[in-house]
Protein backbone atom coordinates (compact mmCIF):
# COMPACT_ATOMS: atom_id res chain seq x y z
CA UNK A 1 0.00 0.00 0.00
CA UNK A 2 2.98 2.50 0.43
CA UNK A 3 4.43 1.99 -3.04
CA UNK A 4 0.36 2.40 -4.14
CA UNK A 5 0.42 6.09 -2.34
CA UNK A 6 4.31 6.96 -3.49
CA UNK A 7 2.90 6.07 -7.10
CA UNK A 8 0.36 7.75 -6.43
CA UNK A 9 2.02 11.10 -5.17
CA UNK A 10 4.29 11.10 -8.28
CA UNK A 11 1.63 11.09 -10.71
CA UNK A 12 0.19 14.21 -8.67
CA UNK A 13 3.33 15.43 -9.08
CA UNK A 14 3.63 14.78 -13.06
CA UNK A 15 0.44 16.58 -13.70
CA UNK A 16 1.36 19.48 -11.49
CA UNK A 17 4.33 20.29 -13.25
CA UNK A 18 3.44 19.61 -16.59
CA UNK A 19 2.91 22.50 -19.23
CA UNK A 20 -0.10 23.63 -19.70
CA UNK A 21 -1.91 24.87 -23.26
CA UNK A 22 -2.33 28.40 -23.47
CA UNK A 23 -6.11 29.86 -23.27
CA UNK A 24 -7.47 26.36 -21.89
CA UNK A 25 -7.04 24.63 -18.43
CA UNK A 26 -5.50 21.32 -20.14
CA UNK A 27 -1.79 20.62 -20.05
CA UNK A 28 0.43 18.46 -21.89
CA UNK A 29 1.73 15.43 -19.63
CA UNK A 30 4.56 13.18 -20.45
CA UNK A 31 2.45 9.79 -21.79
CA UNK A 32 5.14 7.76 -21.13
CA UNK A 33 6.02 8.35 -17.22
CA UNK A 34 2.04 8.42 -16.21
CA UNK A 35 1.39 5.05 -18.25
CA UNK A 36 4.68 4.07 -15.76
CA UNK A 37 2.93 5.40 -12.97
CA UNK A 38 -0.40 3.90 -14.10
CA UNK A 39 1.12 -0.02 -13.92
CA UNK A 40 3.17 0.97 -10.50
CA UNK A 41 -0.13 1.77 -9.02
CA UNK A 42 -2.13 -1.32 -10.51
CA UNK A 43 1.11 -3.91 -9.52
CA UNK A 44 1.13 -1.99 -5.93
CA UNK A 45 -2.57 -2.53 -5.83
CA UNK A 46 -3.35 -5.74 -3.21
CA UNK A 47 -4.97 -9.21 -4.39
CA UNK A 48 -7.32 -9.15 -1.77
CA UNK A 49 -9.01 -6.24 -3.19
CA UNK A 50 -9.73 -8.25 -6.00
CA UNK A 51 -10.85 -11.22 -4.28
CA UNK A 52 -13.37 -8.25 -2.52
CA UNK A 53 -14.69 -7.18 -5.15
CA UNK A 54 -14.92 -11.03 -6.28
CA UNK A 55 -16.56 -11.38 -3.11
CA UNK A 56 -18.89 -8.36 -3.64
CA UNK A 57 -20.10 -9.68 -7.44
CA UNK A 58 -21.19 -12.80 -5.64
CA UNK A 59 -22.71 -11.55 -2.69
CA UNK A 60 -26.30 -12.41 -3.76
CA UNK A 61 -25.29 -16.11 -4.61
CA UNK A 62 -22.98 -16.65 -1.31
CA UNK A 63 -25.95 -15.04 0.97
CA UNK A 64 -28.15 -17.55 -1.11
CA UNK A 65 -25.91 -20.67 -0.77
CA UNK A 66 -25.32 -19.47 3.35
CA UNK A 67 -29.50 -19.15 3.38
CA UNK A 68 -29.65 -22.58 1.94
CA UNK A 69 -27.31 -24.20 4.46
CA UNK A 70 -28.96 -22.77 7.47
CA UNK A 71 -32.01 -24.21 5.89
CA UNK A 72 -30.86 -27.41 5.86
CA UNK A 73 -29.20 -27.33 8.95
CA UNK A 74 -32.11 -25.84 10.76
CA UNK A 75 -34.09 -28.37 9.12
CA UNK A 76 -31.63 -31.57 10.09
CA UNK A 77 -31.83 -29.99 13.68
CA UNK A 78 -35.15 -30.09 13.93
CA UNK A 79 -35.97 -33.32 12.51
CA UNK A 80 -32.87 -34.58 14.93
CA UNK A 81 -34.34 -32.75 17.59
CA UNK A 82 -37.61 -35.00 17.53
CA UNK A 83 -36.05 -38.32 16.74
CA UNK A 84 -34.07 -37.39 20.18
CA UNK A 85 -37.73 -36.14 21.66
CA UNK A 86 -39.39 -39.33 20.56
CA UNK A 87 -36.56 -41.24 21.77
CA UNK A 88 -36.91 -39.66 25.32
CA UNK A 89 -40.27 -40.50 25.93
CA UNK A 90 -40.19 -44.00 24.63
CA UNK A 91 -37.37 -44.54 27.39
CA UNK A 92 -39.26 -42.28 29.86
CA UNK A 93 -42.78 -44.46 29.07
CA UNK A 94 -40.39 -47.81 29.68
CA UNK A 95 -38.81 -46.51 32.55
CA UNK A 96 -42.39 -45.56 34.31
CA UNK A 97 -43.54 -49.26 33.32
CA UNK A 98 -40.94 -50.57 35.01
CA UNK A 99 -40.88 -48.46 37.75
CA UNK A 100 -44.74 -49.30 38.55
CA UNK A 101 -44.23 -52.63 38.20
CA UNK A 102 -41.21 -53.17 40.54
CA UNK A 103 -43.62 -51.15 42.88
CA UNK A 104 -46.10 -53.37 42.84
CA UNK A 105 -43.35 -56.56 42.78
CA UNK A 106 -42.79 -55.05 46.22
CA UNK A 107 -45.71 -54.15 47.86
CA UNK A 108 -46.96 -57.39 47.07
CA UNK A 109 -43.92 -58.68 48.68
CA UNK A 110 -44.40 -56.62 51.55
CA UNK A 111 -48.12 -57.10 51.99
CA UNK A 112 -47.14 -60.90 52.43
CA UNK A 113 -44.24 -60.90 54.57
CA UNK A 114 -46.45 -58.63 57.11
CA UNK A 115 -49.00 -61.07 56.62
CA UNK A 116 -46.97 -63.85 57.45
CA UNK A 117 -45.33 -61.82 60.64
CA UNK A 118 -48.60 -60.92 61.79
CA UNK A 119 -50.29 -64.59 61.55
CA UNK A 120 -46.63 -65.78 63.23
CA UNK A 121 -46.81 -63.36 66.16
CA UNK A 122 -50.69 -64.32 66.34
CA UNK A 123 -49.68 -67.72 66.91
CA UNK A 124 -46.77 -67.02 69.34
CA UNK A 125 -49.14 -64.69 71.50
CA UNK A 126 -51.67 -67.83 71.89
CA UNK A 127 -48.89 -69.81 72.63
CA UNK A 128 -47.09 -67.84 75.12
CA UNK A 129 -50.80 -67.03 76.44
CA UNK A 130 -51.68 -70.45 77.02
CA UNK A 131 -48.40 -71.62 78.72
CA UNK A 132 -48.87 -68.39 81.12
CA UNK A 133 -51.95 -69.45 82.06
CA UNK A 134 -50.75 -72.90 82.58
CA UNK A 135 -48.20 -71.96 84.74
CA UNK A 136 -50.37 -69.45 86.38
CA UNK A 137 -52.65 -71.89 87.81
CA UNK A 138 -49.85 -74.39 88.36
CA UNK A 139 -48.78 -71.76 90.28
CA UNK A 140 -51.43 -71.02 91.90
CA UNK A 141 -52.40 -74.31 92.65
CA UNK A 142 -49.17 -75.24 94.55
CA UNK A 143 -49.23 -72.02 96.88
CA UNK A 144 -52.89 -72.58 97.88
CA UNK A 145 -51.52 -76.54 98.68
CA UNK A 146 -48.74 -75.24 100.35
CA UNK A 147 -51.00 -72.88 102.05
CA UNK A 148 -53.22 -75.13 103.27
CA UNK A 149 -50.52 -77.72 104.32
CA UNK A 150 -48.74 -74.98 106.58
CA UNK A 151 -52.17 -74.28 107.97
CA UNK A 152 -52.79 -77.56 108.71
CA UNK A 153 -49.33 -77.57 110.45
CA UNK A 154 -49.74 -74.98 112.34
CA UNK A 155 -53.25 -76.13 113.37
CA UNK A 156 -51.80 -79.35 114.34
CA UNK A 157 -48.43 -78.12 116.35
CA UNK A 158 -50.97 -75.80 118.33
CA UNK A 159 -53.42 -78.66 119.23
CA UNK A 160 -50.39 -80.62 120.26
CA UNK A 161 -48.92 -78.20 122.33
CA UNK A 162 -51.91 -77.30 123.89
CA UNK A 163 -51.08 -78.74 127.49
CA UNK A 164 -49.71 -75.89 129.49
CA UNK A 165 -49.95 -71.98 129.76
CA UNK A 166 -46.22 -71.42 128.40
CA UNK A 167 -46.83 -74.54 126.17
CA UNK A 168 -50.64 -73.04 125.20
CA UNK A 169 -48.53 -69.31 124.73
CA UNK A 170 -45.76 -71.20 122.68
CA UNK A 171 -48.14 -73.31 120.47
CA UNK A 172 -50.38 -70.11 119.55
CA UNK A 173 -46.70 -68.04 118.80
CA UNK A 174 -46.17 -70.76 117.01
CA UNK A 175 -48.65 -71.33 114.56
CA UNK A 176 -49.01 -67.27 114.46
CA UNK A 177 -45.39 -67.69 112.17
CA UNK A 178 -46.64 -70.68 110.41
CA UNK A 179 -49.58 -69.24 109.72
CA UNK A 180 -47.75 -65.58 108.84
CA UNK A 181 -45.20 -67.77 106.81
CA UNK A 182 -47.90 -69.40 104.53
CA UNK A 183 -49.38 -66.15 103.69
CA UNK A 184 -45.69 -64.61 102.90
CA UNK A 185 -45.05 -68.01 100.40
CA UNK A 186 -48.55 -67.80 98.89
CA UNK A 187 -48.17 -63.93 98.32
CA UNK A 188 -44.41 -64.80 96.99
CA UNK A 189 -45.83 -67.74 94.82
CA UNK A 190 -48.85 -65.31 93.61
CA UNK A 191 -45.87 -62.31 93.12
CA UNK A 192 -43.88 -64.51 90.54
CA UNK A 193 -47.14 -66.20 88.79
CA UNK A 194 -47.62 -62.43 88.15
CA UNK A 195 -43.97 -61.52 86.96
CA UNK A 196 -43.96 -64.35 84.86
CA UNK A 197 -47.10 -63.59 83.13
CA UNK A 198 -46.07 -60.43 82.96
CA UNK A 199 -42.79 -60.98 81.75
CA UNK A 200 -44.24 -63.34 79.10
CA UNK A 201 -47.04 -60.42 77.78
CA UNK A 202 -43.88 -58.09 77.70
CA UNK A 203 -42.27 -60.34 75.32
CA UNK A 204 -44.74 -61.14 73.63
CA UNK A 205 -45.27 -57.14 72.95
CA UNK A 206 -41.53 -56.42 72.30
CA UNK A 207 -41.81 -59.13 69.36
CA UNK A 208 -45.24 -57.52 68.09
CA UNK A 209 -43.50 -54.25 68.27
CA UNK A 210 -40.59 -55.33 65.88
CA UNK A 211 -42.80 -56.82 63.80
CA UNK A 212 -45.10 -53.91 63.13
CA UNK A 213 -41.61 -51.81 63.03
CA UNK A 214 -40.26 -53.82 60.15
CA UNK A 215 -43.64 -53.91 58.57
CA UNK A 216 -43.97 -49.96 59.02
CA UNK A 217 -40.28 -49.14 57.58
CA UNK A 218 -40.41 -51.82 54.43
CA UNK A 219 -44.12 -49.61 53.45
CA UNK A 220 -42.23 -46.09 54.14
CA UNK A 221 -39.52 -47.38 52.22
CA UNK A 222 -42.08 -48.29 49.02
CA UNK A 223 -43.67 -44.74 49.60
CA UNK A 224 -40.84 -43.11 49.85
CA UNK A 225 -40.36 -41.97 46.06
CA UNK A 226 -44.28 -41.32 46.15
CA UNK A 227 -46.69 -41.92 42.91
CA UNK A 228 -45.56 -41.06 39.39
CA UNK A 229 -47.61 -37.21 40.08
CA UNK A 230 -46.13 -36.45 43.32
CA UNK A 231 -49.12 -37.59 45.44
CA UNK A 232 -49.38 -40.59 48.03
CA UNK A 233 -51.16 -43.90 45.71
CA UNK A 234 -54.72 -45.10 47.03
CA UNK A 235 -54.80 -47.42 49.73
CA UNK A 236 -55.43 -50.87 48.12
CA UNK A 237 -58.29 -52.50 49.04
CA UNK A 238 -59.49 -50.10 51.89
CA UNK A 239 -56.04 -50.43 53.82
CA UNK A 240 -55.00 -47.63 55.47
CA UNK A 241 -51.03 -48.84 55.06
CA UNK A 242 -50.07 -48.63 58.92
CA UNK A 243 -49.97 -52.05 59.37
CA UNK A 244 -53.22 -52.06 62.12
CA UNK A 245 -55.56 -53.20 59.26
CA UNK A 246 -53.86 -56.53 58.76
CA UNK A 247 -53.69 -57.12 62.46
CA UNK A 248 -57.79 -56.65 62.52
Amino acid sequence: MYRVFESLDALVTVVEEARGVPMTSNCVVPRGDVLDLLDDVREAIPGELDDAQDVLDRRDEIVGEAEREAEETRTAATSESDELLADARAEAERLVVEAREEAERTLAEAQHQSETMIAEGRREFEELTARARHEADRLADSGRAAHDRYVSDGQAEQSRLVSGTEVVRAAHTEAARIVDSADGEADRLRRECDGYVDAKLAEFEDTLTKALRTVNRGRSQLWKGGSPNGTPSPAMNGRTGTGMDLID
